[in-house]
Protein backbone atom coordinates (compact mmCIF):
# COMPACT_ATOMS: atom_id res chain seq x y z
CA UNK A 1 0.00 0.00 0.00
CA UNK A 2 1.32 3.43 -0.94
CA UNK A 3 1.49 6.04 1.75
CA UNK A 4 2.00 9.07 -0.65
CA UNK A 5 -0.32 12.12 -0.22
CA UNK A 6 -1.24 13.56 -3.53
CA UNK A 7 -2.86 16.74 -3.60
CA UNK A 8 -6.27 17.01 -5.22
CA UNK A 9 -8.04 19.39 -7.40
CA UNK A 10 -11.92 18.99 -8.04
CA UNK A 11 -13.04 19.25 -11.70
CA UNK A 12 -15.86 17.97 -12.86
CA UNK A 13 -16.70 17.31 -16.06
CA UNK A 14 -18.81 19.44 -18.09
CA UNK A 15 -20.61 16.91 -20.30
CA UNK A 16 -21.59 15.65 -16.31
CA UNK A 17 -23.21 19.03 -15.81
CA UNK A 18 -24.97 19.16 -18.90
CA UNK A 19 -26.28 15.38 -18.32
CA UNK A 20 -27.55 16.87 -15.03
CA UNK A 21 -29.24 20.27 -16.19
CA UNK A 22 -30.99 17.46 -18.85
CA UNK A 23 -32.22 15.12 -17.04
CA UNK A 24 -34.21 17.47 -14.32
CA UNK A 25 -35.26 19.04 -17.75
CA UNK A 26 -36.85 15.57 -18.33
CA UNK A 27 -37.68 14.80 -14.77
CA UNK A 28 -40.82 12.97 -13.91
CA UNK A 29 -42.97 14.15 -11.17
CA UNK A 30 -44.77 12.59 -8.51
CA UNK A 31 -48.05 13.98 -7.51
CA UNK A 32 -49.37 14.91 -4.27
CA UNK A 33 -52.35 13.53 -3.16
CA UNK A 34 -54.53 17.03 -1.98
CA UNK A 35 -54.69 17.31 1.75
CA UNK A 36 -51.53 15.91 2.37
CA UNK A 37 -47.93 17.16 2.93
CA UNK A 38 -44.40 17.14 5.29
CA UNK A 39 -45.54 14.19 7.13
CA UNK A 40 -45.41 11.97 3.63
CA UNK A 41 -42.55 13.17 2.73
CA UNK A 42 -40.70 16.57 1.45
CA UNK A 43 -43.82 18.03 -0.26
CA UNK A 44 -43.83 18.74 -4.08
CA UNK A 45 -43.85 21.94 -4.07
CA UNK A 46 -40.30 22.44 -2.52
CA UNK A 47 -38.96 20.00 -4.13
CA UNK A 48 -39.81 21.20 -7.07
CA UNK A 49 -38.34 25.10 -6.79
CA UNK A 50 -35.35 23.30 -5.18
CA UNK A 51 -35.32 21.72 -8.38
CA UNK A 52 -35.77 24.61 -10.59
CA UNK A 53 -33.13 26.73 -8.47
CA UNK A 54 -30.55 23.77 -8.97
CA UNK A 55 -31.12 23.70 -12.98
CA UNK A 56 -31.37 27.17 -13.52
CA UNK A 57 -29.51 29.20 -10.67
CA UNK A 58 -26.97 27.09 -8.92
CA UNK A 59 -23.83 27.74 -10.14
CA UNK A 60 -21.34 24.66 -9.52
CA UNK A 61 -18.22 25.77 -10.92
CA UNK A 62 -18.71 28.72 -8.07
CA UNK A 63 -18.92 26.06 -5.43
CA UNK A 64 -16.10 23.90 -7.09
CA UNK A 65 -14.17 26.88 -6.79
CA UNK A 66 -14.88 27.58 -3.06
CA UNK A 67 -14.17 23.64 -2.59
CA UNK A 68 -11.10 24.36 -4.61
CA UNK A 69 -9.58 27.56 -2.56
CA UNK A 70 -8.66 24.89 0.50
CA UNK A 71 -6.17 22.57 0.16
CA UNK A 72 -7.41 19.15 -0.78
CA UNK A 73 -5.58 15.85 -0.72
CA UNK A 74 -5.74 11.95 -1.02
CA UNK A 75 -3.90 8.91 0.33
CA UNK A 76 -4.45 5.65 0.30
CA UNK A 77 -5.42 3.49 3.51
CA UNK A 78 -6.73 -0.03 4.06
CA UNK A 79 -6.85 -0.54 0.78
CA UNK A 80 -9.14 2.31 -0.31
CA UNK A 81 -8.86 6.14 -1.39
CA UNK A 82 -9.43 8.53 1.02
CA UNK A 83 -10.09 12.37 0.30
CA UNK A 84 -9.53 15.44 2.86
CA UNK A 85 -9.29 18.82 3.02
CA UNK A 86 -5.79 20.34 5.10
CA UNK A 87 -6.43 23.27 5.69
CA UNK A 88 -3.46 24.85 8.14
CA UNK A 89 -2.98 27.87 10.55
CA UNK A 90 -1.02 30.61 9.82
CA UNK A 91 -0.74 30.89 14.00
CA UNK A 92 2.42 29.41 14.97
CA UNK A 93 0.34 27.91 18.30
CA UNK A 94 -2.35 26.25 16.48
CA UNK A 95 -3.18 23.11 17.27
CA UNK A 96 -4.58 20.30 14.99
CA UNK A 97 -8.34 19.46 14.72
CA UNK A 98 -9.41 16.11 13.29
CA UNK A 99 -13.62 17.04 11.57
CA UNK A 100 -15.95 14.74 10.78
CA UNK A 101 -18.92 14.90 9.24
CA UNK A 102 -22.26 12.55 9.04
CA UNK A 103 -24.89 11.48 6.86
CA UNK A 104 -26.41 12.90 4.58
CA UNK A 105 -23.52 15.39 4.46
CA UNK A 106 -20.09 16.09 3.40
CA UNK A 107 -17.28 18.25 3.60
CA UNK A 108 -19.01 21.12 2.24
CA UNK A 109 -20.79 21.28 5.53
CA UNK A 110 -17.88 22.93 7.01
CA UNK A 111 -17.19 25.66 4.16
CA UNK A 112 -18.27 28.75 6.94
CA UNK A 113 -16.09 26.70 9.77
CA UNK A 114 -12.98 26.48 8.59
CA UNK A 115 -12.09 29.85 8.19
CA UNK A 116 -13.31 30.42 11.84
CA UNK A 117 -10.90 27.67 13.38
CA UNK A 118 -8.04 28.55 10.87
CA UNK A 119 -8.03 32.44 11.78
CA UNK A 120 -9.98 33.34 14.35
CA UNK A 121 -9.90 36.91 15.60
CA UNK A 122 -8.95 35.76 18.82
CA UNK A 123 -8.75 32.60 21.25
CA UNK A 124 -7.30 29.70 19.80
CA UNK A 125 -6.59 28.42 16.39
CA UNK A 126 -6.97 24.86 14.84
CA UNK A 127 -4.84 23.87 11.76
CA UNK A 128 -8.75 21.75 10.52
CA UNK A 129 -8.32 18.24 9.11
CA UNK A 130 -11.50 17.49 7.28
CA UNK A 131 -11.72 13.79 5.58
CA UNK A 132 -14.45 13.12 3.35
CA UNK A 133 -15.87 9.56 5.08
CA UNK A 134 -15.60 6.09 3.21
CA UNK A 135 -18.33 5.90 0.15
CA UNK A 136 -18.92 9.78 0.65
CA UNK A 137 -18.32 11.95 -2.05
CA UNK A 138 -14.84 12.47 -2.86
CA UNK A 139 -14.03 9.42 -0.95
CA UNK A 140 -15.59 6.86 -3.51
CA UNK A 141 -16.20 3.97 -4.73
CA UNK A 142 -16.04 1.85 -1.66
CA UNK A 143 -13.09 -0.62 -1.91
CA UNK A 144 -15.52 -3.40 -0.57
CA UNK A 145 -17.55 -4.42 2.28
CA UNK A 146 -16.91 -3.72 5.79
CA UNK A 147 -16.43 -0.36 6.18
CA UNK A 148 -17.95 0.44 9.97
CA UNK A 149 -17.44 3.75 12.31
CA UNK A 150 -14.54 1.62 14.05
CA UNK A 151 -12.93 1.01 10.79
CA UNK A 152 -13.05 4.29 9.50
CA UNK A 153 -11.70 5.71 12.95
CA UNK A 154 -8.80 3.20 12.32
CA UNK A 155 -8.18 4.53 8.80
CA UNK A 156 -8.43 8.13 10.82
CA UNK A 157 -5.69 6.98 12.93
CA UNK A 158 -3.45 6.41 10.08
CA UNK A 159 -4.43 9.74 8.63
CA UNK A 160 -3.56 11.89 11.07
CA UNK A 161 -0.01 9.57 11.86
CA UNK A 162 0.65 10.27 8.00
CA UNK A 163 0.25 14.03 8.21
CA UNK A 164 2.85 13.75 11.34
CA UNK A 165 0.23 14.86 14.10
CA UNK A 166 1.23 13.18 17.67
CA UNK A 167 -1.44 15.70 19.20
CA UNK A 168 -4.60 16.16 18.18
CA UNK A 169 -8.09 16.62 19.11
CA UNK A 170 -11.17 14.95 17.15
CA UNK A 171 -14.54 16.87 16.21
CA UNK A 172 -17.67 15.52 14.76
CA UNK A 173 -21.84 14.95 14.61
CA UNK A 174 -24.15 12.13 13.44
CA UNK A 175 -21.81 9.32 11.77
CA UNK A 176 -19.08 11.95 12.59
CA UNK A 177 -19.67 12.33 16.38
CA UNK A 178 -19.79 7.80 16.60
CA UNK A 179 -16.36 7.83 14.24
CA UNK A 180 -14.67 11.04 16.60
CA UNK A 181 -15.71 8.74 20.06
CA UNK A 182 -13.91 5.65 18.54
CA UNK A 183 -11.03 7.60 17.25
CA UNK A 184 -10.48 8.88 20.76
CA UNK A 185 -11.21 5.62 22.49
CA UNK A 186 -8.65 3.73 20.16
CA UNK A 187 -6.06 6.18 19.91
CA UNK A 188 -6.39 8.02 23.25
CA UNK A 189 -2.68 8.38 23.63
CA UNK A 190 -2.33 10.89 21.09
CA UNK A 191 -6.16 12.60 21.50
CA UNK A 192 -6.18 15.55 23.76
CA UNK A 193 -9.98 15.50 23.67
CA UNK A 194 -13.39 14.95 21.83
CA UNK A 195 -16.02 17.17 21.36
CA UNK A 196 -19.26 15.92 19.65
CA UNK A 197 -22.77 17.85 18.50
CA UNK A 198 -25.81 16.61 18.81
CA UNK A 199 -29.57 17.62 19.80
CA UNK A 200 -32.82 16.53 21.19
CA UNK A 201 -34.52 14.79 18.28
CA UNK A 202 -31.16 13.45 17.22
CA UNK A 203 -30.48 11.79 20.76
CA UNK A 204 -33.93 10.45 20.83
CA UNK A 205 -33.20 9.07 17.83
CA UNK A 206 -29.77 7.60 18.51
CA UNK A 207 -31.15 6.07 21.39
CA UNK A 208 -33.64 3.66 19.59
CA UNK A 209 -30.89 2.15 18.47
CA UNK A 210 -27.66 2.66 20.23
CA UNK A 211 -26.87 0.05 22.98
CA UNK A 212 -27.47 1.51 26.63
CA UNK A 213 -28.67 4.68 26.16
CA UNK A 214 -32.44 4.74 26.46
CA UNK A 215 -31.70 2.24 30.05
CA UNK A 216 -33.15 3.87 33.19
CA UNK A 217 -36.01 6.46 31.33
CA UNK A 218 -39.18 6.04 33.41
CA UNK A 219 -42.40 7.17 31.68
CA UNK A 220 -43.84 8.28 34.88
CA UNK A 221 -41.34 10.88 34.36
CA UNK A 222 -42.26 13.91 32.49
CA UNK A 223 -38.60 14.78 30.56
CA UNK A 224 -38.08 11.06 30.27
CA UNK A 225 -41.76 10.28 28.66
CA UNK A 226 -41.16 13.17 26.34
CA UNK A 227 -38.03 11.36 24.84
CA UNK A 228 -39.53 8.13 24.98
CA UNK A 229 -42.18 9.62 22.89
CA UNK A 230 -39.59 11.02 20.72
CA UNK A 231 -38.13 7.47 20.43
CA UNK A 232 -41.18 6.04 19.79
CA UNK A 233 -42.26 9.23 16.88
CA UNK A 234 -38.74 7.99 15.52
CA UNK A 235 -39.81 4.34 14.82
CA UNK A 236 -43.01 4.82 13.92
CA UNK A 237 -42.80 7.85 11.56
CA UNK A 238 -39.13 9.13 11.16
CA UNK A 239 -36.67 5.99 10.73
CA UNK A 240 -38.09 4.65 7.09
CA UNK A 241 -34.89 6.50 5.69
CA UNK A 242 -32.68 4.81 7.86
CA UNK A 243 -34.57 1.25 7.98
CA UNK A 244 -34.01 1.41 4.00
CA UNK A 245 -30.64 1.87 3.71
CA UNK A 246 -30.18 -0.62 7.02
CA UNK A 247 -31.44 -3.53 5.31
CA UNK A 248 -31.61 -2.98 1.17
CA UNK A 249 -28.78 -0.07 0.20
CA UNK A 250 -28.41 -1.71 -2.92
CA UNK A 251 -31.84 -1.15 -3.72
CA UNK A 252 -32.67 2.12 -3.03
CA UNK A 253 -28.83 3.09 -4.79
CA UNK A 254 -30.18 1.98 -7.79
CA UNK A 255 -32.60 4.91 -7.60
CA UNK A 256 -29.58 7.48 -5.93
CA UNK A 257 -27.55 6.78 -8.89
CA UNK A 258 -29.65 7.16 -11.37
CA UNK A 259 -31.86 9.99 -10.57
CA UNK A 260 -31.24 13.35 -9.59
CA UNK A 261 -34.83 13.78 -8.23
CA UNK A 262 -34.44 11.01 -6.13
CA UNK A 263 -30.82 12.29 -4.95
CA UNK A 264 -32.08 16.02 -4.18
CA UNK A 265 -35.69 14.93 -2.12
CA UNK A 266 -33.70 12.19 -0.29
CA UNK A 267 -31.06 14.61 1.32
CA UNK A 268 -33.23 18.01 1.19
CA UNK A 269 -36.00 16.24 3.25
CA UNK A 270 -33.36 15.66 6.18
CA UNK A 271 -31.94 18.89 6.04
CA UNK A 272 -35.62 20.07 6.06
CA UNK A 273 -36.47 18.07 9.04
CA UNK A 274 -33.24 18.43 11.10
CA UNK A 275 -32.40 22.57 11.10
CA UNK A 276 -33.58 25.25 12.92
CA UNK A 277 -31.51 28.29 11.29
CA UNK A 278 -31.76 28.94 7.92
CA UNK A 279 -28.71 27.70 6.13
CA UNK A 280 -27.45 28.55 2.89
CA UNK A 281 -29.22 26.79 -0.18
CA UNK A 282 -25.93 27.10 -2.28
CA UNK A 283 -23.87 25.03 0.12
CA UNK A 284 -27.34 22.64 0.36
CA UNK A 285 -26.74 22.17 -3.56
CA UNK A 286 -22.87 21.96 -3.06
CA UNK A 287 -23.51 18.62 -1.09
CA UNK A 288 -26.21 17.20 -2.95
CA UNK A 289 -24.35 17.70 -6.10
CA UNK A 290 -20.72 16.19 -5.04
CA UNK A 291 -23.51 13.43 -4.16
CA UNK A 292 -24.55 13.01 -7.62
CA UNK A 293 -21.69 13.39 -9.54
CA UNK A 294 -19.52 10.74 -7.44
CA UNK A 295 -22.81 8.52 -7.37
CA UNK A 296 -22.40 8.01 -3.82
CA UNK A 297 -26.04 7.89 -2.47
CA UNK A 298 -25.52 3.86 -2.94
CA UNK A 299 -21.95 3.48 -0.91
CA UNK A 300 -22.81 6.01 1.66
CA UNK A 301 -26.15 3.43 2.20
CA UNK A 302 -23.97 1.12 2.30
CA UNK A 303 -22.00 1.86 4.99
CA UNK A 304 -25.02 2.42 6.78
CA UNK A 305 -26.08 -1.08 6.22
CA UNK A 306 -22.71 -1.98 7.62
CA UNK A 307 -23.03 -0.47 10.82
CA UNK A 308 -26.30 -1.76 11.46
CA UNK A 309 -24.99 -5.31 10.90
CA UNK A 310 -22.09 -4.68 13.53
CA UNK A 311 -21.34 -4.81 16.92
CA UNK A 312 -18.11 -2.80 17.29
CA UNK A 313 -19.75 0.69 19.04
CA UNK A 314 -16.36 0.54 20.73
CA UNK A 315 -15.88 1.74 24.97
CA UNK A 316 -16.21 5.29 26.44
CA UNK A 317 -13.19 7.59 25.48
CA UNK A 318 -10.64 7.99 28.38
CA UNK A 319 -10.16 11.56 27.13
CA UNK A 320 -11.86 14.97 28.19
CA UNK A 321 -15.13 15.23 26.14
CA UNK A 322 -17.06 17.88 25.30
CA UNK A 323 -20.95 18.08 23.78
CA UNK A 324 -22.55 21.42 22.16
CA UNK A 325 -26.49 20.47 22.20
CA UNK A 326 -27.94 22.96 19.77
CA UNK A 327 -31.64 23.23 19.98
CA UNK A 328 -31.29 22.71 23.65
CA UNK A 329 -33.85 21.15 26.16
CA UNK A 330 -33.35 19.24 29.44
CA UNK A 331 -34.01 15.99 27.69
CA UNK A 332 -30.61 15.19 26.27
CA UNK A 333 -28.54 14.83 29.81
CA UNK A 334 -30.60 11.90 30.48
CA UNK A 335 -29.66 9.94 27.48
CA UNK A 336 -26.46 11.23 26.31
CA UNK A 337 -23.95 9.48 28.56
CA UNK A 338 -21.67 12.07 29.31
CA UNK A 339 -19.00 11.88 32.12
CA UNK A 340 -19.41 14.05 35.34
CA UNK A 341 -16.76 16.19 34.39
CA UNK A 342 -17.86 16.64 30.43
CA UNK A 343 -17.68 20.02 28.82
CA UNK A 344 -21.38 20.82 28.16
CA UNK A 345 -22.83 23.94 26.46
CA UNK A 346 -26.21 24.32 25.38
CA UNK A 347 -27.46 26.69 22.29
CA UNK A 348 -31.03 27.55 22.29
CA UNK A 349 -31.12 27.39 18.32
CA UNK A 350 -29.50 25.11 16.14
CA UNK A 351 -30.13 21.52 15.40
CA UNK A 352 -28.41 19.03 13.30
CA UNK A 353 -26.07 20.82 11.17
CA UNK A 354 -24.79 23.61 13.50
CA UNK A 355 -21.21 24.03 10.82
CA UNK A 356 -24.14 25.54 8.76
CA UNK A 357 -26.61 27.12 10.93
CA UNK A 358 -24.45 28.96 13.69
CA UNK A 359 -20.17 28.34 12.27
CA UNK A 360 -19.82 31.06 14.73
CA UNK A 361 -21.24 29.50 18.10
CA UNK A 362 -20.20 25.91 17.45
CA UNK A 363 -16.42 27.60 16.29
CA UNK A 364 -16.96 29.54 19.58
CA UNK A 365 -17.50 26.23 22.18
CA UNK A 366 -14.90 24.21 19.67
CA UNK A 367 -11.99 26.92 21.14
CA UNK A 368 -13.80 27.05 24.58
CA UNK A 369 -12.95 23.29 25.20
CA UNK A 370 -9.95 22.57 23.06
CA UNK A 371 -8.11 25.93 23.95
CA UNK A 372 -7.07 24.30 27.70
CA UNK A 373 -6.20 21.00 26.08
CA UNK A 374 -2.82 19.77 25.33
Amino acid sequence: MSTEIRPFHLDVPQSEIDYLHDRLDRARWAAQLPGTGGERGIPEARLRELARYWRTEFDWRAQEAKLNAFPQFTTEIDGRNIHFLHVRSPRPDARPLLITHGFPSSVAEFLSLIGLLTDPAEGPAFHVIAPSLPGYALSTPLSGTGWTMARTARAWIELMARLGYDRYGVHGGDVGSGVSGLVAALDGEHVTGVHVVTDPLTAANVATFLPGMAEGLDPNDPVDKVVLDRMDAFRREGSGYLAIQNSRPQTIGYGLVDSPLLQLAWIAEKFEAWTDLPIDRDQLLTTISLYWFTGSGVSAAHTLYEQAHSSEWGAPPAVPQGFAIFGADETVRRVVPAPADAHWSEFERGLHFPAMEDPAGLATDLQAFFGPLR
